[in-house]
């Protein structure tokens, strides 16, 4: 028996909001979270913008001991957690701490550690590391002080598939409380990249801009980076419906599928199935599908190929969907960019606002859809999909449908 499953709680942590009813209300807003980095030797750098969190300190959220223990990625994620359980008013404890698990998604686990490590080790001659850098950097890290924070005791685990982590960490974790292995997944992705180790790597492959994130326009030269977490509880519908919960919506089909062609990239047959995927799991037809949250980076490749295999997935009704790319406000999140971008695809169904595209001065005629430019729409949404398109060639797309 496939049980139906519903979100109950949300919470997200980056710089266009500290909770994820201000991201939402910046991404409705158009608020572009995009602006010049600071941290050491970022002057070193060429790219030298991104959506970085600041003004936050650790000491009013974390103790010391704590932060000695938590990345940047684990803090965000501990705080987005904390605020989507909250919001689900679940209580983790008994019979159902041991029907509730913890899987995330992340491609850089606790890179800003390993840089200040290397940093320190390197740079500044020193012989001795933080005996904490272990715990602290590995991938596993901010789902394991999850599953400890809140007593979380089924399956706890992280998912690394680059910049479809999260995608594919939700997805998963909507099969196990779908097939019945868990009643409840915390879920959702986090990455912190913005230090110097973390974008000079980047600034190899070519793809950052320098200027800003600008999908779908015809002046795109590249994406941004950003940072941040978000969190969400996935609840068998039934589990739910009993205890009187808010859903906020039903998680309806997920599919992830390889290209086997390119290490970097994309395949428009690769990234179809996928939605066509998802569609089909989630018992839609294509013209039930209103909004789809893309992938849109805003690379000259991406961008054009995306828009193809929309056309390729949904046939004629490509044409009557609402797409955005947010990463135009928030930046590329990464390993957790897909649970950010979740949120958006919540407000579709649930309010039948849509997110925009910000900065799109000029479309490109090869992205010929019709794009969200600049001003957030509203369009009751019955359902809508959420992309992500990783390096590796790695397909992830979630399919959400509003609650009745």
């Amino acid at each position: 028996m496939l049980h139906r499953v519903a979100i109950t709680g949300q919470g997200a942590f980056c710089e266009l909001g500290y909770s994820a009813d201000e991201v939402v209300t910046a991404m409705l807003n158009g608020v572009c979270a995009i602006g010049d980095m600071q941290f050491a030797d970022v002057e070193r750098l060429s790219v030298r913008i991104g959506a970085q969190i600041k003004g936050y300190d650790p000491n009013q959220r974390f103790k010391r001991s704590e932060q000695a223990l938590y990345d940047p990625f684990t803090q965000y994620t501990l705080i987005a957690a904390r605020e989507a359980i909250q919001q689900s008013g679940l209580s983790l404890d008994g019979e159902l701490a041991m029907q509730t698990g913890v899987v995330l998604g992340s491609a850089g686990g606790g890179l800003q550690t390993q840089n200040q490590s290397y940093k320190r080790v390197f740079m500044d001659g020193k012989n001795r590391v933080h005996p904490f850098v272990v715990p602290s950097m590995m991938m596993n890290a901010a789902s394991s002080h999850v599953s400890i924070v809140h007593g979380a005791k089924g399956p706890c685990f992280t998912v690394s598939t680059a910049c479809a982590s999260s995608n594919h960490a939700m997805g998963l974790a909507f099969q196990m409380v779908r097939s019945g292995a868990t009643k409840v997944m915390l879920t959702g992705g986090s990455d912190s990249m913005l230090c110097f180790g973390g974008i000079k790597a980047w600034e190899g492959l070519r793809v950052l801009s320098p200027d800003g994130c600008r999908p779908f326009c015809k002046t795109r030269n590249g994406m941004v980076q950003g940072e941040g977490a978000g969190i969400f509880v996935f609840e068998n519908m039934e589990h739910a419906k009993a205890r009187g919960a808010s859903i906020l919506a039903e998680v309806a089909g997920f599919s992830m599928t390889a290209d086997a062609a390119d290490i970097v990239v994309p395949s428009q047959r690769g990234a179809a199935r996928a939605m066509a995927g998802a569609i089909a799991d989630a018992g839609l037809n294509a013209d039930q599908v209103g909004y789809v949250n893309a992938h849109g980076t805003g690379t000259l490749a991406n961008d054009k190929i995306e828009i193809a295999s929309l056309r390729d997935a949904f046939g004629q009704f490509s044409e009557q969907m609402a797409v955005s790319s947010t990463k135009s406000m928030h930046g590329h999140i990464m390993g957790g960019t897909g649970a950010i971008e979740l949120l958006s695809c919540i407000a579709a169904v649930k309010n039948g606002v849509l997110a925009p595209t910000i900065n799109l001065q000029s479309k490109d005629p090869m992205c010929d859809l019709d794009v969200i430019a600049n001003t957030a729409r509203e369009k009751p949404v019955s359902a809508s999909i959420s992309n992500a398109f990783a390096f590796g060639g790695l397909n992830a797309v979630i399919a959400i449908k509003r609650f009745n």
